[in-house]
């Protein structure tokens, strides 16, 4: 019985001084910036994997399909996945100017899905069903176009975090752990956030959330990079 009591104090230690090193990092510069883009990342792991199955589902000219639709709509949202982790996160890991070019990848497949998305599901379909829905889309729904809206919204998710996972990597090497449960912390919250407003917010306010918060974490991503840069310059010279 000692033994096992001092084997919990020990952990119980250790979990105590990671979440100290986790809260620590949190409150540091490049954290702070970079917590604006984990943030993105967290509301749209919400909105692929919850809202945006909602939304097919709850679009009449789907009605026929949709089970089927939504169910298709994740494997592209996986696809999109793969391919763009398979690019980004193995070939270019540690390439500055090809983390940058993936993120600007992440929001041009982000924005274009947003809006299709915005054209074709009408604007109730979060907090309404198919029979109840009294919005109309601006253009007639079609399977294809919401499959390729899946895809884009995988692939773009993609590019966010595995560049967000290298930039982490250079930036706290001796303390990857700390770093990567604050990353994992700051996204779980936005996600449940996301979670929590989905049902009451009409599709047209929650991309417009996911645009502002794409927009900023993109220049909070670019600036953290420049002093990434310059920080690796001084250390050359």
């Amino acid at each position: 019985q000692t033994l096992f009591k001092e084997k919990v104090a020990s952990t119980l230690d250790q979990i105590i001084t990671e979440f100290r090193s986790m809260l620590r990092l949190i409150r540091t510069k490049n954290m702070m910036l970079l917590s604006v883009t984990i943030v993105y990342s967290g509301l749209m792991l919400t909105f692929y994997s919850g809202v945006y199955g909602t939304c097919i589902g709850a679009t009449r000219e789907f009605r026929m399909v949709a089970k089927g639709l939504i169910g298709l709509s994740g494997v592209f949202i996986g696809i999109g996945e793969i391919l763009g982790g398979g690019i980004f996160g193995l070939l270019f890991y540690n390439n500055q100017f090809r983390r940058t070019s993936a993120i600007l990848l992440g929001v041009i497949t982000h924005l274009l899905g947003f809006y299709l998305i915005f054209l074709m599901i009408p604007g109730d379909a979060p907090i309404a069903s198919a029979d109840s829905s009294h919005y109309k889309p601006y253009l007639s729904p079609s399977p294809a176009v919401a499959l390729v809206c899946s895809f884009l919204l995988g692939l773009g998710d993609s590019c966010f975090n595995t560049q967000l996972y290298s930039i982490i990597g250079i930036l706290y090497p001796e303390e990857s752990g700390p770093a990567f449960g604050s990353f994992k912390f700051i996204q779980s919250v936005s996600a449940a956030v996301a979670f929590g407003y989905s049902n009451y917010l009409v599709l047209s306010l929650q991309l417009l959330i996911l645009t502002i918060f794409c927009f900023f974490g993109t220049i909070s991503f670019f600036i953290v990079e420049k002093i990434e840069a310059n920080a690796s310059e001084l250390q050359d010279f």
